[in-house]
Parts: C-alpha cells; structure tokens; sequence
C-alpha cells in the first residue's frame, strides 16, 4: 500500500450484493466496514437514520467520536452545505472532470474542498476503529474515481457484478427499511429502467476499477470465503485467519457501524450464505427475455447468457 487511509470500494448497481459482501468482510480482524459512506451527510447527519449498531446516527458512540476527530464535532459543521458541495462534484456526469481535472478551475476547487472533508472522515474511521483496511460500499462509479483523486486516501475498487434478472427482481420487490421510525420502503425500479442503469453502471465502473477486481455475485456466495480472501488481498490485506466463517458457507456477524445499506446490515449472530435466485422460478419468461435482450452484450461478457 501507498501513503494514505487504504480503502476498499465496491462498486456495482444496487440490489447486486454489496452489503452481504460488505458485512462479511467487515468480520475480518484489522478491517472496518463503513456501508455507503456517500450517504453520511443525507442519511446520517440530515435524515439521523439508524446506525448498523441500531442507534440513530446521532446517539452511535462510533460516529461521534469520527464526527468529533475530523471537525471538532458534527454541530460545528452544517450538513446540508456538505451535501450541497458532494452533489457538485460527485456525480457520474463529473467523471471526465475527474479524469481531467485542469479542464475546469472551478470543478477542481470543489474538489479540493470536499475531498478534504473526506479525508478526514476516512482517517478518523480507520483511527478509531485501529482498521488497517477501511470497507465502503457506495458503489457509484463517479463516487469510486472521486476517491482516486483525494490525497490521503488509497482506494482499490472493487467491481461487483449481478446477473441482470435477478437485480431487476430484487428492484422490483416491496422491501421495507428499519433505518428510521418513519415506515418507508426501499426505492423500486422497472425492468428497461434497471436494464439501462445496469448497462451503465458497469460501463462507467470498467472506466475506474482496479485491475482484476471484478467479481460476480453467483461467485461470491458458491465460494464466500474464497472469494473474502480475495477482495482482501485486493484491498492489500493478508489474513492468516477468517474467524467470521463457522463454515464455508456459514457466517457469524457481529455489529458494525454502516451508515446506510439493505436491512442485512442491522442482522447479527450466524446466517446461511446461499444465492438469492427466486428470479429464476419466479421471473415470467417474458421479462427474462427482455432483460436477456435489454442487458446484451455486457450480460455475455460478464458470463450471463439467455
């Protein structure tokens, strides 16, 4: 590893996975799992949504102590200015100013600005929880390339990728979310909406992953613990044991501190890890054909024929 907090993010479209990966790295001695950090201002210090540890954000003796390292407290920076400078530089449309950043003087000093903010979230993170690896699982490819370009910060991306069909079953199920008193539900998409944003989001992400980092999902659950050893060595991480593994497909969860995620994220004690497929018997084949059409060539290309 380089100078700088090392980070391991997983990108991919939502409902691919990444918070089961998330949580089950997050077990490993030496690493922290953070969930979706690009959701800290929002969800956390805005909306002051559930903590994975079940507290609200505000009462999680974790995040006050990070809010506390990084800028003396979190009263003494206004959250909706910091959700206002993240919208004008993290952005997937932002990428080529990214990737070119003397092509704008402005976009390059919004840069400078929240990227410091950042750097010290991550820096306080990794203080306080002792983690030589920090896990975030944001996802967004834009979120992925901004990273790249804060001093301070060494991220390998990671490429998670899920059979199209299963991630266009999974948006359009009623899922409800504990994250806050108010009952809500957790965004649903339909099948050409999801197919695009699929094709997409892939797209980007090959722009700005770590080589040799994609993973499948299918993968990841028919061989877990392999698959964690992996994503930790990409991450520059080299464990001898990986005690959150009763078997090879049998996992004990303790607590973490995510900021956002699905509901698996609040799940402790042992839990079976077996692929989510109910798309398979329960998809009409109609819809399949459609995304099988909608989603090619990538869906070949990442291994999922008709």
């Amino acid at each position: 590893m380089t100078d700088g907090v090392p980070v391991l993010f997983i990108g991919g479209l939502g409902r691919s996975g990444s918070t089961l990966v998330d949580r089950i790295l997050g077990q490993t001695p030496g690493v922290c799992s953070v969930g979706e950090l690009a959701f800290l201002w929002e969800r956390g210090l805005v909306a002051d949504e559930r903590c994975g540890c079940g507290e609200a954000f505000s009462a999680c003796p974790f995040w006050t102590e990070v809010g506390i390292r990084s800028f003396g407290g979190w009263d003494r920076i206004d959250p909706a200015v910091m959700l206002q400078r993240q919208r004008a530089v993290d952005r997937n449309r932002f990428i080529p100013l990214m990737r070119l950043p003397r092509a704008s003087t402005t976009y390059r000093r919004r840069l400078r600005s929240y990227g410091e903010a950042l750097r010290r979230v991550y820096a306080s993170v990794a203080a306080i929880s002792g983690a030589a690896l920090v896990v975030d699982s944001s996802k967004h490819a834009s979120t992925a390339s901004l990273l790249a370009r804060v001093p301070g910060i060494t991220p390998r991306v990671a490429h998670l990728v899920r059979d199209p069909r299963g991630v266009a079953w999974s948006w359009s199920k009623r899922v409800d979310r504990p994250d806050a008193d108010v009952p809500s539900q957790m965004a649903r998409g339909g099948t050409v909406r999801i197919a695009a944003r699929w094709q997409l989001y892939n797209a980007l992400l090959a722009t700005v992953r770590t080589r040799g980092s994609v993973f499948r999902y299918e993968d990841f659950v028919e061989r877990p613990e392999h698959a964690t050893r992996r994503l930790l060595r990409l991450g520059g991480l080299e464990v001898d044991d990986l005690p959150q593994f009763l078997d090879e497909h049998t996992v004990k969860l303790g607590v973490d501190h995510t900021v956002a995620g699905n509901p698996l994220r609040f799940r402790t004690g042992v839990i079976d890890i077996r692929a989510d497929d109910a798309w398979r018997r329960e998809m009409p084949a109609s819809r399949q054909a459609l995304l099988t059409a909608l989603t090619f060539p990538s869906n070949l290309i990442y291994r999922y024929p008709p």
